[in-house]
């Protein structure tokens, strides 16, 4: 590649001491040269600064050693500030890089229409010793979608999130990511998709680490800090329909939260996506019953796994 473009890659660590070595180990010893790499370390509370100080010391490579915790959506918006490439790379201090990955995304991106804002590709997950799993579209629940995606984003997970690769000039119409969210991907898709397109690369690119302490362990839990962004996103959802499928899917997707909330017992946020779905539709008799056990706060955690299989 003659004009071979800047890629940026910020890989941000909190309390990632085990993995954080690995996770710049893969960037550093990418088969594409023209990467900028920024460090970014969320205030840890275990060693990783000590793990990432030592890695860089004589290198040129961006370190910003935050002193208070800002979380995710924060964080990653003060290593973009200092982002300079065309490509943008979110990497988690817990997940690896393919040694072969930006130059695949970069020949990859680099031969998509305009139009396309985001790629993404396959992923394997792997254990917290590195023992491989299974990879993300082996589960058959999760189909690739390309081109204009919002309305399948907005009721269906599919995209591995670590996978991606934006264009900066995506994040900076965006303005990076919502800082008032506790977590990024389902809003940046929505916003992201309502005006660009999105491609997928059928090749495994990223290794994507499961550990009990990630973000996603902790969804539908008891007290889930990040329901509350979801509702906050569906509410930005709903300003940015444009069809009658649209609310549809929107439709799906609140039935989809208000179950999980009310059996696990966050209903505070249950009530919040029921009063949203009363907007665009009356309450089917389900629904109405879910609303009266939120209402009631009754403990229905026991029952919850019985009850989510039915339901699907």
């Amino acid at each position: 590649m003659i004009d071979s473009p800047l890629v940026s890659v910020i890989c941000l660590c909190y309390n990632h001491e085990k993995f954080v070595k690995e996770a710049i180990n893969s960037v550093l010893c990418q088969s594409y040269s023209k990467v900028q790499l920024i460090v970014v370390d969320d205030a840890s509370t275990d060693g990783s600064k000590n793990v990432i100080a030592q890695m860089l010391e004589g290198t040129s490579i961006e370190f910003i050693n935050l002193h208070s915790n800002l979380g995710n959506t924060k964080a990653f918006n003060q290593g973009f500030s200092e982002a300079k490439g065309k490509y943008i790379i979110d990497l988690a201090a817990d997940d690896i890089l393919t040694q072969n990955r930006i130059e695949k995304q970069v020949a990859f991106f680099e031969e998509c229409e305009q139009s396309i804002g985001v790629i993404y590709s396959d992923a394997i997950y792997i254990d917290e010793n590195g023992i491989e799993l299974n990879t993300h579209f082996s589960n058959q629940r999760f189909i690739p979608f390309v081109g204009d995606i919002y309305e399948k984003l907005i009721s269906k997970y599919f995209i591995s999130p670590p996978t991606m690769m934006m264009k900066r000039d995506v994040l900076l119409e965006l303005e990076g990511y919502d800082e008032s969210l506790s977590y990024e991907d389902f809003d940046f898709w929505a916003r992201s998709s309502r005006k660009w397109e999105y491609e997928y690369q059928p090749a495994v690119l990223t290794k994507v680490r499961k550990t009990e302490g990630s973000l996603s362990s902790k969804a539908y839990v008891k007290n889930d800090s990040q329901l509350h962004s979801t509702y906050l996103v569906c509410q930005k959802i709903k300003a940015l329909n444009r069809s009658d499928s649209e609310q549809e899917a929107l439709i799906e997707r609140l039935k989809y939260e208000i179950k999980h909330a009310v059996f696990s017992g966050n209903f505070k946020e249950a009530k919040l996506f029921i009063g949203l779905f009363k907007e665009l539709q009356q309450l089917t008799v389900q629904l109405q019953a879910l609303s009266i056990l939120a209402d009631l706060r009754i403990d229905l955690s026991f029952f919850r796994s019985a009850y989510l299989r039915l339901a699907h």
